[in-house]
């Protein structure tokens, strides 16, 4: 917990910086399904006790990004910067009503009448951590009985957590009434390999027909650095086996990483590699993004 009354230094303002442009050409419709809205800080304040403060990212950053790599459609994970006011993603979604979906930070007691607002701004899904440098975690027994009123407006639930924690979060998560999303791969280490214990857990936990997984994350999953080439395998096995509950995304800004940060460009490019095939790239990009936030068909994606 900081200081409230004194701010931590900002991060990088990784926003700033510009992409290379991708060598992949992407599908019409391509959603990237992760990214994060900071501030602007004079409209948006950052929460008393979060645990870090970054640069400002705002919208306007998002939406240039998104031109440049060529994506059409994203879905904006709200942060734990934010806390949970949820304005800041709010008012990205508002701009982009008809090709931008969110993901809340909510507490398990928030209102019905709550939940059915965020859902007319567009959002369709709640956050949940189970991360130590994102402070105390919500029990994942209460979470999977939040689940229960999130069915009933077509939401789902996003869990974000240790690699170490699968196994344990595992038999909650499968017995979810609503469908769970997996961020980054479960943040497994690709140094472990494939048979490791943390990676096999979520390979079982996929087996549930409800149960999706972000095949984004290969930045912060490698233990090489650049190209990523030791995460690719990983990422590769879940569209593999997994195709048709698969999603992918940047992570930008890419917020308390431990390495350089990426270009977006070359994440892009690094989608060829995990899904070489057309077929397996349309459903990952397009498609399974489609079903799972309610988007229009993409020929209808437009007024």
């Amino acid at each position: 917990m900081i200081d409230e009354n004194v701010d931590p230094p900002l991060a990088m303002p990784t926003c700033m910086m510009t992409p290379s442009r991708p060598k992949l050409e992407l599908p019409r419709g391509t959603c990237d399904t992760h990214f994060h809205i900071f501030g602007p800080r004079a409209r948006f304040p950052y929460a008393p006790g979060r645990a870090s403060t970054p640069a400002d990212a705002p919208k306007e950053a998002l939406f240039a990004l998104h031109e440049r790599l060529g994506i059409e459609r994203g879905v904006v994970v709200h942060t734990q910067a934010h806390g949970t006011d949820n304005a800041a993603t709010a008012d990205a979604l508002a701009a982009r009503p008809h090709d931008y979906r969110g993901i809340a930070l909510v507490p398990v007691d928030i209102h019905d009448a709550e939940l059915r607002r965020l859902d007319r701004q567009g959002f369709r899904g709640a956050r949940f951590h189970y991360m130590q440098h994102l402070g105390q975690s919500t029990p994942i027994r209460d979470v999977i009985a939040f689940g229960k009123r999130l069915a009933d407006i077509d939401w789902h639930l996003q869990i974000h957590m240790a690699a170490e924690l699968i196994g344990d979060l595992s038999a909650a998560i499968a017995t979810s009434p609503v469908p769970v999303v997996i961020d980054h791969m479960g943040r497994i280490d690709a140094s472990l390999g494939l048979e490791q214990p943390a990676f096999r857990h979520l390979l079982r936990l996929m087996d549930h027909s409800h149960v999706w997984v972000k095949v984004s994350g290969s930045d912060r999953a490698t233990r090489q650095g650049p190209p990523y080439a030791d995460a690719v395998p990983f990422g590769g096995t879940l569209v593999d086996e997994f195709g048709d509950r698969v999603l992918w995304g940047t992570d930008w800004p890419h917020p308390n990483h431990q390495g350089p940060i990426p270009d977006d460009g070359a994440l892009v490019d690094l989608i060829a590699k995990i899904a070489p095939a057309e077929s397996a790239r349309q459903a990952l990009l397009v498609d399974n993004p489609l079903r799972l936030y309610r988007f229009a068909p993409v020929q209808e994606s437009r007024p």
